[in-house]
Formats: structure tokens, sequence, C-alpha cells
């Protein structure tokens, strides 16, 4: 397509090896000006190292983004402004002053990554695409009793789907509950970019070849979080029992503070905020997630898969990727099934390199950056177009 003029926001710096959200983020921005568009960016920042490391990666003018820190807020009008707009503390008042004379000298696509930039571009609903990877009101469904901040989440998340029109959605699951909210919105289905290149795989001479199962996931989220502890009061006990050697290692974001109570467990080991989660990915007999609920792809999956780790996990867990049971992981709902494929993993080392491979294939074409970008592109052409 020709170029374009993008205006985009951003909820966090992309970056290869930041958050969830962050990686995608580093592939579209860079995807889209590799292909010719002249792209402005600002993003929301909670870290300055995060900032520094963005600009070091995304330098003009090759590039034009601008990272903002997130404001000091405090006081009566702080709270009212988060009844009224939940989630839009993260922007400051010149990202927002920014933001707007980008917008009024004029663009072709708003593209808004994440809902709550939705608060940034309320005048021009009609001409920016939302990016929904997830949302609260099915991850926290089932929560109960229901605390404030989650009425309010779940408020602010239909106000936002009801206003706009376009919305791109990283999984299948997402578009009904939008078109539901929404019933004039149009969607589409792109899955998450992943740039394979970045995550080395790890040939079978130099895996550890021991039962070690293991998961990485941020405590800070309750998809990982109930992963995690639904990994050490049930799955990890009943796999311990037919392998009483299995060694179990749960790596994540406050992993140690969520997860204290089973620190003392035999053959456990918790790691907290460790700097690199790919020696651990590497060292993987398994790597087991089955989160009791949550919506949009799994980066986390994703990227066991690119490095090599057998993943054994939930429908939830391979939601947006056309995996598989039994080639590109092993996938079961219920704790005897993912049970009996972890132990039978564990047990193969041939059928571990079977499914890895090809899972590491998957990625890299299903998820390739080349694809997805090129995906949000149609996007774009239908916006245009309509």
């Amino acid at each position: 397509m020709k170029p374009l003029r993008i205006v985009m926001a951003m909820i966090e710096p992309p970056l290869p090896f930041g958050s969830a959200p962050a990686r995608w983020y580093y592939v579209l921005l860079k995807g889209l000006v590799e292909r010719g568009h002249r792209v402005t960016a600002v993003a929301a920042c909670s870290r300055s190292i995060d900032m520094e490391k963005a600009a070091q990666l995304f330098t003009p003018p090759h590039f034009d983004l601008r990272c903002y820190a997130h404001p000091t807020r405090r006081g009566l009008l702080a709270k009212l402004e988060t009844l009224m707009r939940p989630y839009s503390y993260m922007f400051s008042p010149a990202l927002r002053q920014d933001l707007q004379s980008q917008i009024d000298q004029g663009f072709d696509v708003l593209h808004l990554e994440q809902l709550w930039c939705g608060w940034l571009a309320l005048h021009h609903c009609k001409r920016a695409l939302v990016n929904v990877h997830h949302l609260a009101m099915i991850d926290l469904a089932e929560i109960r009793p229901r605390t404030f901040e989650h009425k309010l989440m779940f408020r602010a998340e239909r106000r936002l789907l009801s206003m706009f029109k376009w919305f791109r959605a990283c999984s299948p699951r997402l578009g009904p509950l939008i078109t539901e909210i929404n019933q004039s919105a149009l969607t589409a289905t792109v899955p998450v970019g992943i740039d394979a290149s970045l995550y080395p795989y790890v040939a079978d001479r130099g895996r550890v070849d021991l039962p070690i199962v293991t998961l990485v996931a941020s405590m800070g989220w309750y998809p990982g979080l109930s992963a995690a502890k639904r990994l050490l009061t049930r799955l990890y006990p009943a796999i311990k029992r037919r392998i009483p050697d299995t060694r179990l290692e749960v790596v994540g974001w406050s992993a140690r503070s969520a997860l204290g109570e089973f620190s003392n467990l035999p053959g456990v080991s918790i790691y907290e905020n460790v700097p690199d989660t790919v020696p651990y990915f590497h060292r993987a007999g398994v790597f087991l997630y089955a989160p009791a609920r949550g919506s949009g792809m799994k980066v986390k999956v994703l990227e066991a898969m690119a490095l090599g780790a057998p993943v054994v996990t939930t429908s939830e867990g391979v939601e947006g990727l056309s995996a598989t049971d039994g080639v590109h992981a092993g996938i079961a709902d219920d704790d005897e099934g993912l049970v009996e494929r972890t132990v039978a993993l564990l047990c193969d080392r041939d059928r571990q390199n079977r499914q890895r491979a090809a899972a590491r294939e998957l990625i890299e074409t299903f998820c390739s950056p080349s694809r997805t970008v090129e995906m949000i592109e149609q996007i774009y052409s239908r916006m245009l177009a309509s």
C-alpha cells in the first residue's frame, strides 16, 4: 500500500524484551517504518530506564518516537479524574499536548495501542484504530467479591468499547464481546507479532536432561497468578507422584511476594524479578502454563515456543494461536489431561524435540512480523476506503 501518515499512542515504550505489550509495540513500530509509513509515536513510560532503552533503539531521523514519564498526581482532582476516566493517569499533559499537535497536523490513521489510549482520542472515535489485547471483564469475570477497582475497570472498558468504530483484537475470542457491547463496531483479528530472530532456539545438546517443570509469568496479572497457584497446589504434586525427582521452577515479577507460602515445598524454586528469563526457558523440560481464565494471546507461551521449551497449556493458553494438541503443544483444560501430557513429555526426549521444533516453526510463520504488520495494513486500507 502507499505510505501513510500514522499517529500512534502506546501505554508503554516499544521494547523487544520489555513487558508483553511492549514486545508487540516493538514489532509494530519497526515494521510500519520499514514499510515506508511516516509514523509519529508517543508512549507513556513508568520507568526512566525503559525510556532510555527505547531512545537507543528508535533513533531519529528514521524513527519519530516520543516517550513521556507518568505524571505525578495527587489530591482531590486526581481522584476525580480517576473516577471520570479510569487508567488515564499514565498520560501526562505534555504527552496529551504533543499527541493533539500531531493530530492537528493531519493524519491518515490514528492508531491506539491498548484500550486505555482511547481516552486520548475521544474526538476521533470514527477515525481511530483501537487495539484490544485482552479484556478484564473476561479475565476477572469469576472473581468474587468484586472490588471497587474491578467495577471501575469493567465500566471503563464498556464505555470505551462503545465509543469507537474500528478495533483490532489479537484473538477471535475478543471480537464477539466487542460487538455485543458495540453493534456498530468493525473488528478484525490479528495475532500478536513476535520477532523470533531475537529468541535463541536451544539445540538439543544444549538442554538440561532433567525433569524440570517451569512457569514464567507475571504475578501481578490474574492469569499468571492463577496459573502459578494451580501448578503449585494441584498439578506439580500430581506430576511429582508420577516422577519423584521432578523439580519445579516458578519465575516472575513479584513471584516470591505473591507465592511465599509455597517456597518451602520440596523441589520448588521461586525466582522473583530476574534480569533475564531465557536461561529458565532453556532449562525447562516442560513449560506448564494453565491459567484459570485469561483472554488474548499469551506472550509467555509464544516466547517459550520461540526459545524451544516444550509447552503444555490450556485452550486459553494458546488462545489466538493455531496450535494443535500433540503437535505444537500439549493442550488440555482438566488437571488430569495437563498432568498426563506433562509426564509424557518429561519421559520422552524425542517427543519433546518434535513438539518444540513444530512450535518454533509455528511462531516463525503465524506470528511473524511481516505477516502481522501486513494484516494491520489491511485494516488501515479498509478504514481509508470507508
